[in-house]
């Protein structure tokens, strides 16, 4: 075998590890925060479309996550449901049944929390999404983007969000804002300076649920 011959295999064979080790670069991993506070506890009807509308979409290897926004929200112990699909098709399907039976349960007790902690959310959010190592990472936020934070919480610090989407589903008008529609406009200027500061690659708004939801990923 000439050296030629030889030194091409092997720069193939490290190509193909290579390819084989980063199985995961094209994969998907939502993690989707849901704000439970005050009267937006209501709207979780359109959470529970969004959440199975994702469960139909991502395929075996993607990951998905389902948080709820509340007083304090950077704790594992609000992740409502969370997996990562198995790669043989009919063991995904049985996970997906199961996230959406743990998503319905969680719909059932819902409470509205006094607080919306939606930057403890985000980093929580960044955290498991890291640990998926998927390709591409979004963070769903299902809220008025009012962030209201209890006595004690301390969120006015710089977050990393390094390559990650942020969508913001369903930003519901508040009665000040009906009133001067800048509190508005400014309240998702802020959000997007913030997380375009934070190293996020996308910022995306979707209120037309019912024709703009598959904006809400991004084609692989």
């Amino acid at each position: 075998m000439s050296k030629y011959l030889t030194l091409l295999i092997v720069s193939f064979s490290i190509v193909f590890v290579s390819a084989c080790g980063d199985s995961r670069i094209h994969s998907h991993g939502v993690y989707v925060l849901v704000d439970t506070s005050g009267t937006y506890a209501r709207e979780m009807k359109k959470a529970s479309k969004i959440i199975n509308y994702l469960l139909a979409t991502l395929n075996p290897g993607d990951s998905l996550a389902v948080a709820k926004v509340e007083t304090r929200s950077f704790t594992e112990k609000d992740i409502v449901a969370k997996v990562t699909f198995d790669k043989r098709p009919s063991q995904a399907t049985a996970q997906k049944r199961a996230f959406k039976d743990s998503v319905e349960e969680f719909a059932k007790g819902i409470k509205g929390s006094a607080y919306t902690d939606i930057t403890g959310g985000l980093i929580q959010g960044a955290e498991y999404l890291n640990e998926t190592k998927a390709g591409i990472k979004t963070i769903v936020i299902f809220s008025d983007m009012q962030e209201e934070l209890g006595k004690g919480t301390i969120r006015d610090f710089p977050i990393k969000l390094d390559g990650f989407r942020i969508v913001a589903l369903n930003v519901t008008k508040l009665g000040t804002d009906n009133a001067d529609p800048r509190l508005y406009l400014d309240r998702l200027a802020r959000w997007e300076a913030r997380v375009r500061k934070a190293g996020a690659t996308e910022w995306v708004m979707v209120n037309d649920l019912e024709s703009n939801m598959e904006s809400i990923l991004v084609t692989r």
